[in-house]
C-alpha cells in the first residue's frame, strides 16, 4: 500500500500499448476523467472515456462491451465507484481483450454482490441521506445527489467552483443498477488489478474499499490521505500512476520514465 505516489515523467507515444478505457460511476460523467485522461495521454497512451448509461449492471456492461469491441485492440479497464461493477461484468464478455483492471474508489464485486449490498457492509457512508429519488418511465426510481449537498458528500476536496459544476452535471443512476448483482465470475480473479481510493470517502467507506481490494488480491492499493469519493478529480496523478502501473503489467509499456 502506498500514499500519494510520484507520477512518472511523461513519455513519447508507445506503439502497441493497450488503450485505457475510463468508466465513470453514479453521479459523475465522462468529463470527470479529464485530468486523468490528459495525464495518460501525455504518457503516450490512447484513452477513451465512456459515457456510462447508469441504467443496469448488465445493460451498462453490454454497452461498454460494444465500445471496447469497436476499438478492436487490447484495453485496460478503469472504473470509478459503480463503474467497478460495470468493468467487472464487461471484462467477462471481453475475455483476453482486457489486460488489466483498475478500481478507483470503486466496488470490486464477487459474483452475486450488488453495489448497494457492498456499500452497506461497513459503517460510514452518508450517501443515502443526500439522495433525491423520483420515478422513471421504464419502472422503479432513479437517484441523484441533492446539488446543495453534492460538494460535501461527493467532492469535499475539489475546488468549490468545480464541485458546483459537477453537482449540476451529475448523471443520475437507477435503483435497479444499484441493486443488481454481478452475474459472472469476477475478472479480477484472472486479471492483474489495482485499487486507488481516499480515506475521506463518504460514499463508499474506506474500510469497505480496503476490504474489497484485499479480497481481490490487487497488485497495488493506493490510499490517498483525505481524498473524497472524487479522488480522480482531486488527485488525478495518484489515479494516473496506478493506471500506468496496470499498463506496464499488461506487458506493452513501462510505467517508469
Amino acid at each position: 500500500m502506498s500514499e500519494n505516489p510520484t507520477l512518472p515523467a511523461a513519455t513519447a507515444p508507445t506503439a502497441g500499448a493497450p488503450t485505457v478505457v475510463l468508466v465513470h460511476g453514479a453521479f459523475a460523467e465522462s468529463a470527470s476523467w479529464a485530468e486523468v485522461a490528459q495525464t495518460l495521454s501525455s504518457h503516450g497512451l490512447d484513452v477513451v472515456a465512456v459515457a456510462n448509461p447508469l441504467r443496469s449492471v448488465a445493460g451498462d456492461a453490454a454497452y461498454l462491451t460494444d465500445v471496447v469491441r469497436g476499438l478492436g485492440r487490447p484495453v485496460v479497464l478503469v472504473g470509478h465507484s459503480y463503474g467497478g461493477m460495470v468493468i467487472t461484468q464487461a471484462a467477462d464478455a471481453l475475455g483476453e481483450q482486457v489486460r488489466a483492471l483498475v478500481y478507483v474508489a470503486a466496488f470490486v464485486p464477487e459474483r452475486g454482490e450488488s453495489a448497494l449490498e457492498l456499500s452497506g457492509r461497513h459503517p460510514g457512508s452518508t450517501l443515502g441521506e443526500t439522495l433525491l429519488a423520483y420515478p422513471v418511465a421504464t419502472g422503479g426510481n432513479e437517484f441523484r445527489i441533492d446539488p446543495a449537498r453534492f460538494a460535501a458528500q461527493f467532492a469535499a476536496d475539489v475546488p468549490a467552483e468545480l464541485a458546483a459544476t459537477m453537482a449540476l452535471t451529475q448523471r443520475p443512476v437507477t435503483e435497479a443498477a444499484l441493486t443488481e448483482a454481478l452475474s459472472v465470475e469476477p475478472a479480477w480473479k484472472r486479471l492483474p488489478s489495482w485499487a486507488v481510493y481516499g480515506d475521506g470517502d463518504l460514499n463508499i467507506p474506506a474500510a469497505a474499499l480496503a476490504s474489497m481490494a484485499e479480497r481481490a488480491g490487487v497488485r497495488g492499493s493506493t490510499v490517498v490521505e483525505g481524498a473524497s469519493h472524487a479522488v480522480g478529480v482531486s488527485h488525478p496523478d495518484a489515479v494516473a500512476t496506478a493506471v500506468l502501473a496496470a499498463v506496464a503489467a499488461a506487458g506493452s509499456v513501462t510505467a517508469g520514465a
